[in-house]
């Protein structure tokens, strides 16, 4: 039987509290174990080696201190493409081989002000570029539910550790969808931040206008405490918002009465799964019982959504890429001249996909096509964000399905990506609009894999979906679920 440990920021900060200069030790031994037992099964992790612990001991007060963060002593992971000071950042890439990061990301410094301990590279689709985690160059992520399937991406490492227990919490990215569709994959709460809330300072850019850091967690109770505690202005970054930080668990006991809370018509169309549909129809039925007003409402542009998304992210990331050329930092191929290294170096570690993106964005900004494509793909941008915000006019948040399908097999669609792309209907829009969105799980499929519901709310309004996330939760039973490819033993 596996050591027994807390799987929730709140679980761990209260055993800690209970003895602090005993638990941390124990506790961190404890996960470091876990981790070893199942990441050779699952691969959620890229880097992980038990000397962290140790490290990371080494540079904490075990005595309990005035003023201590919401997150001391808690051990987040982090996905590979956010930087860690003296840690790889791989980005799920051969390019990036023998890269030490020599900063940490902004979100990482404050995760660090706040007490948490950053620990643990995890697993991604190369440069976030992919919705299953296959397109990882060391490996693709297993579903700690059926280990024949798909985690979910890009940020499945995140979404398979926290689903496992191998991670107390984790941050990932979400640039189209890839937070909240792993966590909704495996199971747990996913965040995704309305644009500009969190720094993307010491993040790996791949689509600048659509990337963004947030939270993925067991609960969302957790979601909100990791967000209050990485949201904020940067002045590092210029296209993070000065705005207030509201207190995100403040709202999280309300009740759903007085919300109007609206069904997208165009995510509930032909081509859902059955099995997705009667989950989000129960979970719709349980926030109406809770008090919440349930209205029809339309996003008559969210069926260009998917075209628009992907002229767009290839665009922005042919661009970003460009700077991994290796002569600046990571692998290198020799070449006759530096054309001929620059060719050869990413010709043979870029992946397929990104080579595809790369290519892809390349074209649509070519002289003859920009406006053909990229500019029509802002203009109707410009017509999804008008779509949401018509309809915030009308209610406080949307419930939608988190994608048509639960996670796929293994190999089903990594040969199709036309196929692929389209899985993220329900996801992009969200990252278009600039609006904040969250997975929480909602049910299973008869084959016993999560199903998710997604809460769409207006831009800087993440208390508002918290709140109803945190309210359909204490309602029902799916986040207390634990998959049966983790570690033996969870005490919540």
């Amino acid at each position: 039987m596996a050591a027994r440990f807390p799987s929730t920021i709140a679980a761990w900060r209260q055993a800690l509290e209970a003895k602090p200069r005993h638990n941390l030790p124990s506790l961190l031994a404890n996960l470091a174990s876990a981790i070893d037992r199942c990441n050779p099964g699952l691969n959620c992790y890229i880097d992980w080696d038990g000397g962290e612990v140790q490290k990371a001991l080494g540079g904490i007060d075990p005595e309990p201190r005035p003023g201590a963060g919401p997150l001391e002593g808690v051990p987040i992971g982090i996905k590979d493409v956010l930087n860690v000071k003296d840690q790889p950042c791989h980005c799920a890439s051969r390019i990036l081989e023998g890269y030490i990061s020599p900063y940490d990301a902004t979100v990482v410094a404050r995760l660090r002000r706040a007490g948490a301990i950053p620990l643990g590279r995890l697993n991604m689709d190369e440069f976030a570029m992919g919705s299953t985690n296959e397109n990882s160059a060391y490996g693709p992520v297993r579903n700690p539910w059926n280990k024949d399937h798909v985690a979910g991406g890009s940020s499945g490492g995140a979404a398979a550790a926290v689903a496992a227990g191998v991670a107390v919490a984790a941050l990932g990215t979400d640039t189209g969808g890839s937070i909240r569709q792993p966590a909704a994959f495996c199971g747990c709460v996913g965040l995704k931040p309305s644009y500009g809330r969190v720094s993307r300072y010491g993040l790996t850019a791949f689509a600048s206008s659509l990337d963004q850091v947030g939270p993925v967690t067991r609960t969302v109770a957790d979601a909100a405490t990791l967000l209050q505690c990485i949201a904020g202005r940067d002045p590092l970054d210029t296209t993070s918002l000065d705005v207030p930080v509201p207190d995100y668990t403040a709202a999280l006991g309300s009740e759903l009465g007085g919300l109007k809370l609206g069904l997208p018509a165009e995510y509930f169309a032909d081509g859902v799964d059955p099995e997705v549909t009667r989950a989000v129809r129960a979970a719709i039925d349980e926030c109406r019982r809770l008090g919440a007003e349930i209205i029809e409402v339309q996003l008559p542009h969210t069926r260009y959504a998917v075209a628009t998304y992907y002229i767009i992210a290839t665009a922005e990331a042919s661009a970003n890429l460009a700077r991994f050329d290796g002569v600046r930092y990571g692998a290198r191929v020799a070449g006759q001249d530096p054309l001929d290294s620059y060719q050869r170096t990413r010709a043979t570690y870029f992946g397929p996909e990104v080579k595809r993106r790369i290519i892809l964005g390349t074209y649509v900004l070519s002289s003859g096509y920009h406006d053909a494509y990229y500019l029509r793909a802002q203009k109707v941008r410009t017509l999804i964000r008008q779509d949401f915000e018509r309809v915030f006019d009308q209610c406080d948040a949307l419930l939608t399905p988190v994608a048509p399908t639960t996670a796929y097999r293994l190999g089903e669609r990594i040969d199709d990506p036309l196929q692929m792309y389209l899985g993220d209907i329900f996801t992009v829009t969200a990252n278009l609009a600039g609006i904040c969105g969250l997975s929480v799980p909602c049910g299973f499929s008869t084959t016993g894999l999560p199903i998710g519901l997604q809460i769409l709310g207006p831009a800087l309004r993440e208390a508002t979906i918290l709140q109803i996330g945190h309210a359909y939760e204490q309602a029902t039973n799916w986040s207390a679920q634990h998959p049966p490819h983790g570690r033996e033993a969870i005490q919540s």
